[in-house]
């Protein structure tokens, strides 16, 4: 190993420049990737060994043209990790998400090489050499360097699009050729005719960018101020940053920013600023990281002020008493461009837009998102499509940002192309699983079928001593809980939740582990469901079926038999089986005393012949239903919410149209299912906390700001009703005592506005907040998390390996940091709103944690 030095030139606060020394270590045994060398081991993803040669691309090709390089059909792609590091520097956490992503697939056939780190394939940068011209020259050694490396076995080439580039080094080497991405395209892969497309659509965007530059004469929007002034400005306390989020319902005017950090001299801000306009917002789009300038409190406006500019500030100031910060865009700290979906103008409009038949503004499905101008030739044959764009820039001298095509979806109004709209729009990925992913995954086939292994006798077997069952929505194929409950030789009782068991399935930092990550979650629409595991695990050996032996995760208390306190707990791993499967609506009937499921029920027929098993069940049933109200009402004397929403389920046609929407009727034992499961996953909060505190994975519900109270207390005022919100506990108590008996109408609708006021619930890595912020607003627990959907939700996944470490079950050396568990918190967030934005019909109660197939009307933001 060779340890060298790079030399960086540093400014600090006050604007002086720090040349700093850092560490450069470079190794020779670095490993390719290649399985034509020969040398390094084969280890990790490999390339194809049936390939004629290898394609690099440089740093300006990866980060204008990356989505070529996500069809298939391109194979051999070495990135270099100059080239995937300045995706990092300049195309920000979106794209480096992508690429990452795309690296890790093992559909894809590209691998990253580390060149940097390379002893030979390494080359510093010389004194007042630009730094593309190094990342250029670095990439070529790079590609001399594997070419050598190889053998000569197979030839490298190198992509680029600057010409000087392809003069200089495509006669250099032997063996390493250097050629333009559009020379490449039409030579290797002339049947990649919408790729070609792409990049010729990407060419004419840029040559329009210049000629719009130089049409231009004056600017629509102001300059961004430079990195470093916006930086000493955040940390002087001038200007405020955080994340851009238009109001969907007045995109033209209307935007907030939520605040990510406080500076020092400005404390007093608790509430978003409010961005007025889209001049204010100066070229940002919905999701961008900006830098904020307040403006004076006197031009501050509130959120119905801010529409009213026609009125003069002192009536404003009486019409709108709760004004909010207010302030303009004055830089962007990271972009969040994405692919969008669009609709082309009619040919009226196009002809409206101005002569040139190339240049158009194509309208996004998003409408939080501006306009986009891209350049076509086939705006009319696009009209009738669904058609994804990516913008590329948005210049001062432009109204709107400059795009490209990117691909067709289909025609609007046909479903599926509707669908990938949603999907597209929410980055959702739905590729089916790999090959390499379901090599990992075990086989259950009546010629071979799967069975519990002898080796488990680790795990405690409940299947001759207790009554477990489920209680699920109808043709719920996920089974992920089971419940059971009996009375002990002591006279206590014996309360268990017993969950599935991914994580014997679902190894660390395997293919599919790592994919289940990436996906975070399984999404839900009306007539179809895209899971976060295979159908080998999801709907079989990890769904907890009747009459099947299966591995269970189960946390079982002892209470008392009088009172119901919780004696002692005990976490494991179990074997179970399930006796009955029973839906929500039969488990009420049996509750209520109703046995006609006996007779209808083929899973409950031989209970009719058997009174001991049916007593068996019936008291289970009703015994749960018990123990479920007493927790619920100790809950509710803390200052557990209860909110209204409005549920309804869709019946489908046989061509997947809408027939009709059945409201969901609430049960008893809905409640009762919740209550348990919120159980389990209280206690399992506290155990994985007291035994990692620093890196355990947990969910908190932030009190609601006060200010989306507003309405709802006016609404409460007008019926003669006071809605205290200091505290959950007071605005539970002011929500019972609302209640008009000649309309109980008033009531719900109160909580439900009470319900549109609250915050998202999140999860968080409990290194990273104190813990007076773990507590959980809507149920009123001082720890939560999520422990009982392993097979949809991720965040179950890693808090299992978080229990069985901590019960001795399971591998400590295999858990992530706070750091790494942080940024997973993060991205499960991410997709965890985006699975209940727009159309994504299941629901996730966000108090609970708990979810039902019903589809909800609700708003995802609540």
């Amino acid at each position: 190993m060779l340890k060298t030095e790079k030399v960086l030139h540093l400014k600090t606060q006050r604007g002086r420049t720090v040349r700093a020394v850092r560490e450069h270590y470079l190794r020779e045994d670095v490993i390719c990737g290649s399985p034509v060398c020969g040398i390094c081991a084969r280890e990790g993803k490999l390339l194809s060994e049936e390939l004629t040669h290898y394609v690099v691309p440089d740093c300006q090709i990866l980060q204008q043209y990356q989505e070529v390089f996500e069809f298939l059909d391109l194979r051999g792609i070495i990135i270099m990790q100059t080239a995937y590091q300045a995706v990092q520097h300049h195309r920000g956490r979106r794209q480096s998400k992508k690429l990452v992503s795309l690296l890790r697939d093992a559909r894809h056939d590209c691998v990253l090489f580390p060149n940097e780190f390379q002893h030979h394939a390494y080359i510093p940068r010389e004194m007042g050499e630009s730094i593309l011209d190094w990342q250029t020259r670095c990439i070529y050694n790079s590609c001399v360097w594997y070419y050598q490396h190889c053998q000569g076995k197979i030839p490298v080439v190198m992509v680029t699009e600057d010409e000087s580039v392809v003069k200089k080094y495509s006669t250099e080497t032997q063996g390493v050729y250097v050629i333009s991405f559009q020379s490449y395209l039409e030579t290797f892969w002339p049947e990649l005719k919408g790729a070609l497309e792409l990049y010729k659509s990407l060419s004419e965007s840029c040559q329009q960018q210049k000629i719009d530059s130089l049409e231009k004469n004056g600017k629509e929007y102001q300059e961004h101020l430079p990195l470093q002034v916006l930086e000493a400005g955040i940390k002087s306390g001038r200007f405020k940053q955080g994340i851009l989020n238009v109001n969907k319902h007045r995109s033209q005017t209307e935007a907030f920013v939520r605040f990510l950090g406080l500076g020092d001299k400005d404390t007093d801000l608790h509430s978003d600023i409010l961005i007025h306009g889209t001049k204010s917002r100066n070229r940002a789009v919905h999701g961008d990281l900006v830098v904020v300038e307040l403006f004076p409190k006197s031009e501050w406006k509130g959120r119905t002020g801010a529409l009213c500019e026609n009125e003069t500030d002192d009536k404003l100031m009486d019409t709108q008493p709760d004004v909010m910060p207010t302030g303009r865009v004055v830089g962007v700290l990271q972009r969040n461009w994405r692919d969008y979906v669009v609709t082309f103008p009619s040919k009226e409009e196009s002809q409206t837009q101005g002569k040139n038949a190339q240049k158009i503004l194509v309208t996004p499905w998003d409408y939080r998102i501006p306009r986009i101008r891209i350049s076509t030739l086939q705006a009319e044959t696009l009209q009738d499509f669904r058609v994804v764009v990516r913008i590329d820039s948005w210049e001062s001298t432009s109204l709107y940002p400059n795009g490209h095509f990117v691909r067709v979806l289909g025609r609007i109004g046909d479903l599926e192309a509707e669908i990938a709209t949603i999907l597209v729009e929410n980055s959702v990925n739905i590729n089916p699983f790999s090959e390499a992913q379901l090599a990992e995954m075990p086989t259950n086939t009546a010629e071979s079928p799967w069975q519990v292994m002898p080796e488990e006798g680790v795990r405690l077997d409940l299947r001759e001593t207790h009554l477990v069952f489920s209680i699920d929505p109808k043709g719920c194929e996920d089974v992920d809980d089971t419940l059971s409950i009996r009375v002990l030789p002591s006279g206590y009782l014996e309360l268990g939740v017993h969950i599935a068991d991914v994580t014997h399935f679902v190894q660390p930092n395997t293919y599919t582990d790592i994919e289940a990550q990436s996906r975070a979650t399984t999404y839900y629409l009306a007539d179809r469901r895209y899971d976060m595991l295979p159908a080998i695990l999801s709907a079989d050996l990890c769904s907890l079926l009747g009459g099947m032996d299966r591995y269970a995760v189960s946390v079982i208390w002892e209470l008392d038999s009088g009172t119901y306190e919780i004696r002692r707990v005990w976490y494991g791993r179990t074997i179970i089986r399930s006796s009955y499967k029973l839906s929500y609506e039969v488990a009420q009937q049996l509750l209520d005393g109703d046995l006609e499921p006996l007779n209808t029920d083929p899973e409950l027929r031989p209970l009719s012949e058997d009174p001991n098993r049916l007593e068996q069940l019936l008291w289970a049933v009703d015994k749960l239903t018990e123990i479920a109200s007493i927790i619920r009402s100790r809950r509710d004397k803390r200052g557990a919410l209860e909110l209204e929403g409005v549920e309804v389920r869709i019946q489908l046609g046989d061509k997947h149209s809408i027939d009709d929407l059945v409201p969901k009727q609430p049960l008893q034992v809905h409640e009762t299912i919740a209550e348990c499961m919120i159980l389990a996953n209280h206690w399992v909060a506290k155990k994985i906390w007291e035994s990692f505190p620093q890196q355990a994975l947990l969910r908190l519900h932030p009190p609601p700001r006060q200010e989306f109270f507003h309405e709802l207390k006016e609404c409460a005022m007008a019926r003669g009703f006071s809605i205290d919100t200091r505290s959950n506990k007071a605005l539970a108590d002011s929500l019972d005592q609302a209640n008009d008996p000649s309309d109980p109408l008033v009531n719900r609708l109160l909580r439900m506005m009470a319900t549109q006021a609250m915050s998202n619930a999140q999860y968080f890595s409990t290194g990273s907040c104190r813990e007076d912020e773990f507590y959980h607003y809507g149920l009123a627990l001082d720890k939560y998390t999520h422990f009982t959907s392993p097979i949809r939700r991720y965040a179950d996944i890693v808090v299992h390996r978080l229990l069985l470490a901590a019960v001795n079950c399971g591998p400590k050396d295999q858990l992530i940091g706070n750091k790494e568990l942080e940024e997973l918190c993060w991205h499960i967030n991410e997709r965890n709103r985006v699975s209940l934005l727009w159309y994504c019909q299941r629901r996730e109660n966000l108090y609970s944690g708990l979810s039902s197939i019903y589809t909800t009307l609700i708003p995802c933001w609540l």
